[in-house]
């Protein structure tokens, strides 16, 4: 596992800077708090953005392929504009009768199976995966709560306590056990559900030794912060049937693969034929507006509701709904998850092509406009195959096309780029890829 915390960041005085950013760091870092980073070696400063583009002060525009909160890309008209037009009339909260709230709610939960049928507002991923967990430990009444090896579930102190990638300065709950997924262990892909379920297992063996029980078993259904790690479909499935023995339930966090992200299904969980107890979503819903929602099954909502307090006064107020409901809409009439199955698709070919080409890429693995593209030969020491990924990164920033990092290593290029993403824009970035790797290979 990497031990920085963030490898692709700016460092002070490895790079030289314009006079211009120069100043605003230095400004930065005298009011800011010292969590805050600045991404890649050079950073980016943007004053605008419209659709794929991001641009700096100088008018020169920067491919985002990175960004997956802004879903339907940046500064989408007709979200901005139901969004004013709701600014414009009235911004209040769920404790009054609210017709749109009604309205949203019913179409948001008419996109996810039948057994799935209630829906709580919040207003980040964060806060419902917060809200989920809540809701898991006083359904079962137990506290474990079993998370992949890698993963990341939000900045609350509740879920930092169960996201291993915060790093070893954020300590892990006593009440949380993490799994080894079947892929970074190179498990082949038949044998892959009897290692997940084993693994999952094991964890519940011993929290119930140890008097804690498991509440809920917590994952990205697409493993994003693990390396997307997404094949075999199907492979959790003994796993979730593991966990709802002893008493848990499955919390399928869909900040990242949801929302047709995966091309074939509207929310990555349906990939793995399971449905969930309770699913979270954050910004992405609102192509970045602060909302969120926790979706799921009647009874343990209801239990929770009837017996316990829950109240987020901004919590699907009306601005938030409003923006939502001009994404959901936008995303079905546009047919958007159609168009990500077939950017995915001709974006997969063109890295196939130019793995043939170059041996820096070692592996691909994509669901529809998320992937994984894992570099550096398997052979090499993983502080060269982090640094092979790190410079392609910074490379292809230069060159104007922004994507990052993923994994336990930090050695896989994570890109997900706004779902309106189109040919012409993934011809782009192939080539820039392409030019990076023949850059960096000398």
């Amino acid at each position: 596992m990497s031990t920085d915390l963030m490898p692709n960041r700016y460092r002070p005085g490895e790079v030289e800077l314009p006079r211009r950013e120069a100043a605003l760091i230095a400004r930065r870092d005298n009011v800011l708090g010292s969590s805050y980073r600045l991404q890649y070696r050079k950073p980016v400063h943007f004053v605008r953005g419209e659709g794929m583009w991001l641009y700096d002060p100088d008018g020169r525009a920067y491919l985002d392929f990175y960004n997956n909160v802004p879903s339907l890309g940046h500064c989408h008209r007709e979200v901005n504009a139901a969004m004013a037009e709701q600014a414009g009339r009235i911004s209040a909260n769920t404790r009054y009768l609210e017709p749109k709230l009604i309205d949203y709610a019913e179409r948001l939960v008419e996109t996810f199976p039948v057994e799935i049928d209630h829906v709580v507002f919040t207003c980040t991923g964060s806060e419902s995966n917060d809200l989920a967990l809540r809701i898991a430990r006083l359904d079962s009444g137990n506290e474990g709560v079993i998370v992949s090896a890698y993963a990341y579930h939000g900045t609350s102190a509740a879920v930092a306590a169960v996201s291993p990638n915060l790093g070893d300065a954020v300590k892990l709950s006593p009440n949380v056990r993490m799994v080894s997924l079947p892929g970074p262990q190179g498990v082949p892909e038949a044998q892959a559900p009897d290692y997940f379920e084993a693994q999952v297992r094991a964890a519940i063996f011993d929290l119930n030794r140890r008097g804690i029980g498991v509440a809920a078993l917590l994952i990205d259904s697409i493993f994003s912060s693990d390396g997307v790690w997404i094949d075999p479909p199907g492979f959790i499935a003994g796993g979730v049937a593991a966990v709802r023995e002893a008493g848990g339930l499955f919390i399928a966090d869909e900040v990242q693969p949801g929302f047709g992200r995966t091309g074939v299904h509207m929310w990555g969980f349906e990939r793995h034929n399971v449905v969930p107890d309770l699913v979270t979503l954050g910004k992405p819903m609102g192509n970045g507006f602060p909302i969120g929602a926790v979706v799921g099954r009647s009874a343990p909502m209801d239990k929770f509701g009837t017996t316990a307090r829950y109240s987020n006064t901004f919590a699907g107020n009306t601005m938030g709904i409003a923006t939502a409901d001009a994404v959901l809409t936008i995303l079905q009439r546009d047919r958007i998850p159609d168009n990500a199955l077939a950017m995915g698709r001709r974006l997969r070919a063109g890295l196939e092509d130019i793995a043939q080409r170059h041996d820096a890429i070692r592996a691909i693995r994509n669901a529809g406009l998320f992937f994984g593209i894992d570099m550096g030969l398997e052979t090499a020491p993983p502080a060269q195959r982090q640094a092979q990924a790190l410079d392609v990164v910074n490379t292809m920033r230069d060159d104007g096309v922004l994507i990052s990092t993923t994994g336990a290593n930090e050695d896989t290029l994570k890109v997900r780029p706004p779902l309106v993403c189109q040919a012409e824009h993934v011809d782009l970035f192939l080539a820039s890829l392409e030019c990076a790797l023949a850059r960096l290979a000398g």
